[in-house]
Parts: C-alpha cells; structure tokens; sequence
C-alpha cells in the first residue's frame, strides 16, 4: 500500500506474512487486518517513512483486537525511537 501526495511526501507500508502464520486462509486473515489497521494508522506517520510489518506465527492464533492493539504500540513506540 503506498500513499503518495508528491514526491517529497510519501509512505509506504509493507506486509510479510509467511506460510508459519498458518494456511492461507490464516495469513489472508492476518493480512487484511493489518492492512485496514495501517491504513488507519498511515496519516499520523511521519512523511517520508517505510514500515514493513512482518507478522510472527503467533499472529495467526491472535484475535483481531489483539493484532491491532500490538500494532498500535510496536508502531508508537517505533515513532519514539525515530524522533
């Protein structure tokens, strides 16, 4: 997924999600959730920033609140460090 309002401005999101995850209607599942999560979260991103979430086979067992909610605190806490 990648937002572009100019070349100055742009992120860009990327998603690994392997067969550890589980079948592919898991690793779909996971896919979709962290997808429609960072798109949420992609406006209050810095410009110019890559993130490429690489979801571990816990992930797959998780519920969808729960991924999003580790999403939201790995990814603030990645904002923090950057700054």
């Amino acid at each position: 997924m990648t937002v572009a309002t100019s070349e100055a401005e742009s992120q860009r999101v990327g998603l690994v999600v392997s067969k550890a995850v589980g079948n592919a209607v898991v690793r779909n599942r996971t896919k979709r959730v962290l997808r429609h999560r960072m798109a949420a979260l992609l406006p209050s991103l810095p410009d110019q920033t890559d993130v490429v979430v690489r979801a571990n086979p816990a992930a797959g067992t998780a519920a969808a609140s729960e991924l999003r909610h580790d999403l939201d605190g790995l990814l603030s806490a990645a904002i923090k460090r950057r700054r």
